[in-house]
């Protein structure tokens, strides 16, 4: 089965093209990671995934989506994120971690708060707002603060924060960094005619638009190590129809590919409130498709892949080379290890034998036990 294939990526080896996608779980305090966050992620590479990616972590304070955003804009928040690393490895998976600046999207709710600007409520808490800061000055939706549009001394500091949030999470262990330009957050408000209104250098056509952006993920990959992986994780297109197009994706794609970055990973929307694209099972794996057709670039495909046998179709029929499963992850975190049986792909003489050892001889033991019964389990008499 291709899904159960290794994926070579410079020095780092995936076991299987199975990877979790960053999700975040705002329930850090002053960015440090806790053992909720290192439970949270371990069960999936414990569950046979070949890469598992930590959330949207910013590089700096205000650039945190939530009051709960994991950081790492200071040596300080490494401990945690290394003992992460660390568990990841040790079960078997590749290690990454998305670098992140909300931009217009900062100083927000968490979503079960509201999932909207921060309110009355969220400050009797002792949440409050910062200054967000974006490509122009438009505020993400309705009511939202209005950001700042960003100096050229100020793009340099962003740019400075990511190199410096990079060297971090090399020194914590990561294999794999990814450079977050989708969703509508800082660097996607460069990206987007939608939000861009800059006259300077940084704006107008898509070539000015592209170049902040650029100028961050050649600063990272000049810092991270040549024998690593660099992602960078794209909205293919915003979700607005006068928004980035799938054609503009696949030319920034081929300027990402020119500085090194090895893998693509094609989601889509968040510039705006709304979406103005169909969805359905799968809808965004046609963007990972094009791009890695058109570009000669490895891609990573995400978005209501649900089953075994939809994720095996995407890679065998060669649309992305990685199947990134959000929360398909968190309805079945062991979603690798039932896809290999379903797929066909377990040892028949050892079905669990990509289990966990620790599991393996409990689980053996079960069915072997169940072996024994023909009947349809029914609840015992007393």
């Amino acid at each position: 089965m291709k899904l159960f294939e290794t994926v070579p990526l410079r020095s780092v080896t995936l076991r299987n093209r199975l990877a979790v996608s960053p999700m975040c779980q705002y329930s850090a305090r002053g960015g440090f990671a806790s053992d909720y966050h290192l439970i949270h992620l371990g069960r999936f590479a414990m569950g046979g995934f070949g890469l598992v990616m930590v959330e949207a972590t910013a590089v700096l304070p205000e650039g945190r989506i939530t009051h709960g955003d994991l950081g790492l804009w200071s040596d300080a928040h490494v401990d945690g994120l290394e003992r992460i690393a660390t568990a990841l490895k040790a079960s078997g998976a590749v290690a990454a971690i998305q670098l992140a600046h909300a931009g217009p999207k900062a100083a927000s709710q968490r979503p079960w708060e509201g999932n909207g600007p921060l309110s009355q409520a969220d400050f009797d808490r002792g949440e409050h707002p910062w200054p967000v800061v974006s490509a122009s000055d438009k505020p993400y939706g309705e009511g939202w603060l209005k950001p700042m549009a960003l100096t050229r001394p100020m793009m340099d500091d962003v740019k400075t924060a990511f190199v410096a949030a990079a060297k971090r999470a090399l020194t914590a262990g990561f294999d794999v960094v990814e450079v977050h330009c989708a969703h509508g957050y800082l660097l996607n408000s460069f990206l987007s005619p939608v939000t861009n209104n800059r006259s300077d250098a940084f704006g107008g056509d898509l070539e000015g638009r592209m170049r902040f952006p650029l100028e961050v993920v050649q600063a990272v990959r000049e810092v991270w190590p040549d024998d690593k992986p660099l992602f960078v994780r794209v909205s293919a297109v915003d979700g607005l129809r006068e928004g980035m197009s799938i054609d503009d994706t696949v030319a920034f794609a081929r300027q990402l590919k020119l500085l090194g970055v090895d893998i693509v990973d094609c989601s889509s929307g968040g510039i705006v409130p709304r979406y103005e694209y169909p969805s359905s099972y799968g809808y965004q794996v046609p963007y990972a498709s094009r791009v890695r057709a058109e570009v000669g670039i490895s891609t990573a495909a995400v978005g209501l892949i649900v089953n075994a046998h939809q994720a095996e179709a995407v890679v065998a029929e060669g649309h992305a080379d990685i199947v990134a499963i959000g929360r398909e992850a968190l309805v079945d975190p062991n979603f690798p290890l039932h896809a290999e049986a379903e797929l066909g792909a377990a040892d028949p003489a050892n079905p669990y034998g990509s289990f966990p050892v620790q599991a393996t001889w409990w689980l053996q033991g079960r069915a072997n036990q169940i072996k024994q019964f023909s009947a349809t389990p029914v609840a015992a008499k007393g």
